[in-house]
């Protein structure tokens, strides 16, 4: 009899186990025909596990068997790298409408249905998507060559407040949603200046930890909360080449209140904020203020030329004309431009990724008028 009992017990297991799966379908508003692509996440490796014809409404569906939630890209053929991330768990039967707005390299996801997950992630990639479309209209704005240097500056404002208003909504986002697995990928969006938002990685891994201990999003925000350089932190030493090929050290600037500012001449945002940096640097340098400039070109003649036409007068630029391999950035992380680290005079870190007028109010606490 118990051996009997025992076998059914494993047979009900295994049922159960076999049972997990998940589906996704949808709609992609499109030009013409395409083809969906499911590939899932594991790790640091993405593997692809199925395709579907999208028919002539447009319409395609995936079933996946699960064991465990997952992180799944979908994309389609024509949307170049445009995917949209998925985190499915069992019993989910998602519904997706999509627009191609290719003209962005984005999916615009309007509808997410079925999943907690997937609304919050539909959430998401609608704030992306609508502060998107104003940020590139303001860039287009910018790069003219008739546009004169103070309506620059007018639009380099323009385009911090919609980058401060664009993150503050995600925050919202996250923080509200927090125990929902999908924010524990989500918060990496901040995983430049994750030392400003250490409040809302905590509150995701305390929110998710107990259910999802073993999921790979989660230990990576727990591993980040460990390991992060953050305000009451020593600044880390950076040693590179000036323009004139000689080593400049971080340190050799204790004393000041300085701001790493990680830069290149390709980069649009960088530039459009580089008057407001000049500005600072002439208001605020006879009182103690400095700037460290680390560049992530690649091309000595475009870093020198970019320097000259911005009129960034201080000494302490630095590269080593790695690009995103730079030495520098690498020691603090950086993975996107602009980026910057405020720093005391004893060395310690105040602030990340201040800019604009967050960046303008920081130095006006610290020296006064």
């Amino acid at each position: 009899m118990k051996k009997t009992i025992v076998i059914s017990i494993l047979i009900c297991a295994f049922a159960t186990t076999m049972a997990q799966k998940a589906s996704v379908e949808g709609t992609i508003r499109t030009n013409g025909g395409t083809t969906a692509y499911l590939n899932r996440v594991e790790g640091n490796q993405v593997a692809a596990i199925d395709s579907a014809t999208v028919d002539s409404k447009g319409h395609f569906k995936f079933n996946i068997p699960l064991t465990k939630p997952t992180m799944y890209l979908l994309k389609f053929r024509g949307s170049d790298n445009a995917v949209l991330h998925l985190i499915l768990e069992s019993g989910d039967k998602v519904n997706l409408e999509i627009d191609d707005a290719r003209e962005q390299g984005f999916l615009h996801l309007t509808k997410a249905q079925g999943s907690r997950n997937a609304e919050v992630y539909r959430q998401f990639n609608n704030i992306l998507f609508e502060h998107n479309t104003r940020l590139l209209t303001l860039n287009h704005e910018y790069s003219k060559p008739t546009t004169s240097e103070n309506r620059k500056h007018e639009l380099s404002i323009l385009f911090q407040q919609e980058m401060t208003a664009q993150n503050n909504e995600i925050s919202k986002l996250l923080s509200d949603n927090s125990d929902a697995l999908i924010c524990a990928f989500l918060v990496t969006y901040f995983e430049e200046d994750a030392e400003q938002h250490i409040g809302l990685y905590e509150k995701i891994a305390d929110g998710l930890k107990a259910r999802y201990s073993d999921n790979q999003f989660v230990q990576y925000i727990e591993s980040k909360l460990k390991t992060t350089i953050g305000p009451g932190r020593m600044a880390p030493e950076i040693a590179m080449k000036d323009t004139e090929g000689n080593i400049r050290k971080l340190s050799d600037l204790r004393g000041k209140v300085v701001l790493i500012d990680f830069w290149a001449s390709w980069c649009g945002p960088c530039r459009m904020e580089n008057p407001n940096v000049v500005k600072l640097y002439k208001k605020y340098h006879d009182k103690g203020f400095d700037i460290y400039s680390v560049s992530l070109d690649r091309t000595r003649d475009a870093w020198l030329r970019a320097i000259q036409q911005d009129g960034l007068e201080w000494s302490n630029h630095v590269s080593d004309l790695n690009g995103w391999t730079s030495s520098g950035g690498a020691t603090y992380g950086v993975r996107s431009v602009p980026n910057t680290v405020l720093v005391d005079r004893d060395g310690r870190i105040i602030a990340r990724n201040l800019r604009g007028q967050e960046l303008a109010d920081k130095l006006k606490e610290i020296f006064g008028e």
